[in-house]
């Protein structure tokens, strides 16, 4: 299901994860990697809980560009990070994959591509949800990595 919003190379972005006031593309990548999980115990349930992304990045010809992982924070090649916080989601399809976010910059390293990035868009993900199953007293503070791919558009103002 697409909901109404802006095209972002081909990609229809959901009106509640758009970038507020618009914004310029500054760059896009496809990510391939995992999310990793942790088994928790939290008010009496045992749940699978989101620790962190391990993700390469590439470029449209598929060259690896960067990194993604905790924070969330995403690496450029020319030494360049930002750090994001979530603004908003959209579950398109949530039997099948994690959430398509928009997220808010509120960290910047180096003087790179990225040190000028306001907001980041995740989009066109596939898998990356949590395991069914296996979180129990046995499995306490265990690990899954869940693979996962996902699209990232970074903007400036």
């Amino acid at each position: 299901m697409l909901l109404p919003g802006l095209a972002v190379a081909g990609t229809v972005i959901p009106e509640a994860i758009r970038v507020p006031n618009g914004g310029k593309i500054v760059l896009s990548v496809h990510a391939k990697g995992d999310q990793i999980y942790q088994c928790t115990l939290e008010s009496g349930n045992y749940a699978w809980q989101l620790q962190a992304p391990d993700a390469v990045l590439f470029d449209g010809q598929g060259r690896e560009v960067g990194w993604h992982g905790a924070g969330p924070t995403w690496h450029y090649q020319d030494g360049s990070e930002v750090r994001g916080r979530l603004l908003s989601t959209v579950d398109l399809t949530p039997d099948s994959t994690i959430s398509w976010l928009l997220l808010e910059a509120v960290e910047h390293k180096g003087k790179g591509l990225l040190a000028g990035v306001d907001f980041i868009n995740r989009i066109n993900t596939q898998g990356g949800l949590p395991p069914v199953s296996g979180c129990n007293g046995n499995h306490l503070g265990s690990e899954k990595r869940v693979a996962y791919s996902a699209g990232y558009v970074f903007y400036t103002k």
